[in-house]
Order: C-alpha cells, then structure tokens, then sequence
C-alpha cells in the first residue's frame, strides 16, 4: 500500500495505481505522458533506441569461421544471422564492434582436401587415383575439380606429384573461400577481417604462446606430448598442446589465435560456435585465464536447424542429392525471410525452419506480416499525400495529440515505447531473437489500429494526430528491422 501511494503521487505520469491481488500492482501510463513520449520518439528518430551501454569498448565478434573445405551448411547460415545482428545490437547500444571470420585452413582437414580435390581432377584429366580414407568424396569436390579443370586443362597432368598437389590445393582453397565469401555477403553478413590460421603458424605465434606456457610453469611434457595444466583452471583435465609427432593441435593455436586478438586491443571476446563445439568451452576459458586474461572471454553455442517443407523433415538436396547449403536455402527463401526465420528462437533452442511457411505470402508467415505492416503504412502515407493531406514530419504540438486517447492507439504508443527497453535487454542478454518476437508483436498491434480506425478522416485535427502515430510506428519498425538487416518494403 506505501508503494501504491507513493507512485499515485506522480500525477502526470500515471493514469491509475491499483492493488491486483496479493504481490503485484498494476499501473496505467496518463495519456499526456504517452503523448510526450511519442513526441520524444519523433524527435529520436534513427536513433531511438540507441544506448551508450559500451562506451566505446572494442569487442571482437568472431562467428561462423567455417572450415575452407566446401560449402555453408543452413547451421553455419543461423550461425551467420545470429553473429550479424547481434554485432548490431552492440554496436547500437554504444560498443566498437569488429565482425570476424577465422579461416581454419591449416592442418589435416585441409590436407585431406587437396588431396581429394587433386585425385577428383586426376580422375577428369584421365589419370589414375585413390581418394584419401578419411578424404572427402562429396558432389562439391568434383564441382571444384571441374572448376580447375576449366581454368587449368590438364596442364598438371604431368606435374611433379608434390607441387600438383599443392598448386591445385592452393588453387581451390581459394576458390571455396571466395565462395564462402560471395555467399556470406549475399546473405547481408560483412565482415571485418578474415583472419587466417596459417598466419598463426607461419609467423611463430603459435610456438611463442606455448614457450610462453612453459616459462610461466603451465605447460609439461608427459607420454611423449607436450600438455597445458588447464585443469588448474577448471577444465576437466589437462589438454594436449605438442603431439608426440611434433605437431602443434588445433588448440594450441586456438590459444595463440585469442592471444592474438587480446594484442590488437580487443577488450572482450565473443566466439559464437557450433553445438559440436560445446565441449571445447572449458578449455578455452581455462587458456584466457592462464593468458592473464579472465573474463575477457564469451563463447556462444549455437545450436543447429531442423529444416522442413510443409511440415516433413528435408534432409537432402534437390540439387546434388546431399545436404542442403546455406546459398541453396538463401535462393528458394530469399535474405530476408532466411534472417528472420533463423531468429525467431534463442540461440540455446534448435530452429525449425519451415521452407514452404518461409515463402507463403500471407498473414501466417511472421516475415511477411512484418514486412507487410511497413508497406501497410508506406500505403497509407501515399494516399494520403495522393488526397492532398499535409504530413508534417516536424514535431507537433503536444496539445494536438490529445485527439489519440482510443484504445488502440494507446495499446500501439505502449507498444512502440517497448521498443527501447528491449534493445538495451536484448543486447545485455545476447538475445537478437528478441527483436523478431518484438517486430511481430509490433506489427500485430499497427494492424489491429488500423482495423478499427481509419486514419485519413473528415476531422483534419485528428487526420493529423493520427498520421503522426502512424509516422512513429514507421520509424520504430524501420529502426527494428534494420538491425535484424531485414528490408522495410514500400510495396508487397
């Protein structure tokens, strides 16, 4: 009850305080303050909904960082979606955000390429071939070797067997990776850098982060290998550093990669990774703590796509028989309904993303119901401008929006002022699915006004006030959609 009085002392601001059962109280926001804060929403513009959370702090986002060996699975593509609007919403809430992609392309998968890329081109060249074991036979590979084969003829058919291997090894990393790119920036997702892991290890920053480990007494050499003391630091146990064959493991240079970032001045650290990679967690916070760096670090476990068509699991490709790529998912769905179908759950749920739902033009697909709200208003400002009524985009007078008290149009205002909270939130909580749940809800409340309120009247004062509330709901939905990197169409 002192709780209740005290908030009906801020007369102005709220309309009504009451007692709803025991625990909660319920209060209604005055309509004079809705009123101002629509106006101060006009006067925001772009940028409503903006904070200074980071104050300038640099964070490097590291997200997809797909092996070089073919193409983007629909995982990588969630992957890629979830990474880009969440550097979105940092860089939105005040943080300097770099986009990263980290180039896997050294060791024995990458081996295991060229050498199934070289004995797919022997094969078109006319030549004997044996595929590797554990190499890769998939419809990509000959697509590759074809792609050499159109370029090169059969000018290493005679090569020196070393130097064809690694010419045409070169030749199509550089190939796929280019492909990976041009997929990536098709999808709207750019990045910063493409660091490479060769770079690591060609410039000695490999073997200088684990004589680093050594001097400081965190790494020792047991059963022929060389192993960091991780479980000083809560890994489960120790973790190999040196194989006995001399070779560095993928997490030594994982080490020397994050050291790195720490030295280009990055203050925080966000990897989003695979649901494969899950336990690979403890290992690398345990390596940042032994860096001198605690803290620094967070890993996002993405989880992976249940890809359907009207409902049935799709396992395979109409195209090549195997898996469905992300570049084949972008053609049959488009940019826009791929980004939001992959956001419509928290990045710890799978997704299932419904192929046919993706593409339906109709009020049962969220996308296009979004997207339809924003050509819905860009339809109503046309006609309005075709009746020759002024849209004065210049602030209003306070007094004359005291026309807007109906219902709906308060319930739309509220759900507009929603808008900023849920920015600040969603990127304090790396939750960017928020934004898709939010533009649906918003969209929902813009055509529940507009079914019950025609906004081009016979009363040009509340024509006016209504066309205002109409003007906020544009810039509201155009700035919730431009960070999820999704277009807000004039026309549907």
């Amino acid at each position: 009850r002192a709780l209740v009085a005290h908030l009906r002392d801020h007369e102005g601001i709220l309309e009504r305080v009451e007692i709803a059962g025991p625990g909660f109280i319920n209060f209604t926001l005055s309509g004079d303050c809705i009123r101002e804060e629509l106006l101060r929403l006009a006067e925001a513009g772009d940028d409503y909904g903006r904070w200074d959370l980071g104050e300038g702090r640099k964070v490097m986002l590291e997200f997809v960082s797909a092996n070089p060996l073919g193409p983007l699975h629909i995982g990588h593509g969630r992957w890629a979606a979830l990474g880009d609007v969440l550097a979105n919403l940092l860089s939105f809430t005040g943080h300097a955000v770099s986009r990263e992609f980290y180039v896997n392309d050294y060791g024995r998968q990458m081996e295991l390429f060229t050498r199934s890329v070289e004995a797919a081109y022997l094969e078109m060249v006319g030549e004997p071939s044996t595929f590797p074991e554990d190499g890769y036979r998939g419809a990509y590979i000959y697509d590759i070797a074809r792609g050499l084969f159109e370029s090169c003829g059969d000018s290493y058919r005679e090569a020196d067997p070393e130097e064809r291997r690694n010419l045409l090894g070169e030749l199509a990393y550089r190939q796929v990776l280019a492909h990976l790119k041009q997929t990536l920036e098709a999808s709207g997702v750019h990045f910063d850098t493409w660091f490479s892991e060769r770079q690591l290890h060609e410039s000695g920053e490999v073997k200088r982060v684990i004589a680093f480990l050594q001097e400081a007494g965190l790494a020792y050499e047991s059963e022929g290998a060389l192993w960091m003391a991780t479980s000083r630091f809560g890994d489960d146990k120790d973790r190999v550093l040196i194989r006995g064959n001399e070779s560095p493991t993928y997490f030594a240079a994982d080490i020397a990669y994050h050291h790195n970032k720490l030295e280009r001045g990055f203050e925080h650290l966000i990897d989003i990774w695979g649901a494969d990679h899950h336990g690979y967690v403890k290992r690398m916070i345990a390596a940042m703590e032994a860096l001198g760096s605690p803290g620094r670090l967070e890993i996002i476990i993405g989880q992976m796509v249940n890809l359907k068509s009207g409902g049935q699991p799709v396992r395979m490709s109409k195209r090549s028989g195997e898996m469905v790529t992300f570049e084949e998912l972008l053609e049959d769905v488009g940019v826009d309904a791929a980004r939001f179908f992959f956001l419509m759950r928290g990045q710890d749920s799978a997704v299932d993303f419904d192929i046919e739902l993706a593409k339906e033009q109709s009020q049962s697909n969220p996308v296009y119901y979004v997207q339809y709200a924003h050509a819905r208003i860009s339809s109503i400002l046309r006609y309005a401008r075709e009746q020759g009524v002024p849209i004065d985009e210049t602030l209003p007078e306070r007094s004359s929006l005291e026309l807007l008290e109906e219902e709906e149009e308060m319930d739309l205002a509220r759900k507009l002022f929603e808008f900023e909270e849920l920015v600040r939130d969603a990127a304090v909580d790396r939750a960017p699915h928020r934004l898709t749940h939010y533009a649906h809800e918003m969209a929902a409340s813009f055509h529940f006004f507009y079914t019950k309120h025609r906004v081009i009247t016979d009363d040009a004062a509340l024509t006016r006030a209504r066309l205002f509330l109409v003007l906020c709901s544009r810039q509201v939905l155009r700035n919730c959609l431009k960070l999820l990197g999704i277009n807000a169409p004039e026309n549907m």
